[in-house]
């Protein structure tokens, strides 16, 4: 999934302003700079985990797809293919928790805040044309207990993104046991709705979620009001 854009690289110096660095001929300073070998290698092997699965994605297209040779691959993940999807599974974590922020941040009002959390998701789906929903479940489900070191990362951000929500759920005042249990709640939620908007290729499995979601924890803060 791609999450709402984050730029890469700090904008360059404005024209004429004194720099540090010395460029050749025809060199601009200001040029955006390209991502390195590793962190394009991370990202598509999360592109590619998310639209084809673990047993569908190869090192060899992982490398091309990259740009970069197999002996950068293997030079920055020497334990192969478990390794760089473990790594590519806590990339997808943070882009996926980037979007719940966004979400939950976005209203102090916790109805308001949950809604606003399915349009991103939907609005992002729509935009990959259906592919990018989850950026774990296909890997998660393919490598069940033969994949330790993938198990562990998912299961890492599970629980990560229903701290998010814990955390915001307790800021509008619901106690700590319903905040963790309400927030895995939510976030089964996303995982369902995300995948029928999928394979709907529509973005209403995800809003009539998040418009019973709103109305469930709204409902809880209010019984602690």
């Amino acid at each position: 999934m791609k999450t709402p854009e984050r730029a890469d690289a700090k904008t360059g110096p404005k024209a004429g302003a004194k720099t540090g660095t010395k460029t050749g001929a025809g060199t601009s300073a200001t040029a955006e700079a390209k991502p390195g070998t590793r962190e394009r290698i991370v990202r598509a092997t999360s592109r590619l985990l998310q639209r084809q699965g673990y047993e569908g994605t190869g090192i060899k297209q992982i490398s091309r797809e990259a740009e970069a040779t197999l002996g950068s691959v293997y030079h920055f993940f020497p334990g192969g293919k478990q390794e760089l999807a473990a790594e590519a599974i806590r990339h997808g974590d943070e882009e996926f928790a980037v979007l719940l922020r966004a979400g939950l941040g976005s209203s102090p009002d916790l109805g308001t805040a949950m809604t606003s959390c399915t349009r991103l998701l939907a609005t992002e789906l729509r935009r990959s044309d259906w592919q990018d929903g989850c950026p774990i479940t296909s890997t998660a489900l393919e490598t069940i207990g033969r994949a330790p070191v993938i198990e562990e990362a998912v299961a890492e951000a599970f629980a990560n993104w229903r701290a998010l929500v814990t955390d915001r759920l307790r800021a509008a005042g619901i106690g700590e046991e319903d905040a963790r249990e309400l927030a895995g709640t939510v976030i089964g939620a996303l995982e369902g709705a995300e995948l029928a908007a999928q394979v709907a290729r529509s973005e209403e499995p995800l809003l009539v979620t998040g418009k019973h979601l709103a109305r469930l924890v709204t409902a809880y803060a209010a019984d602690r009001a």
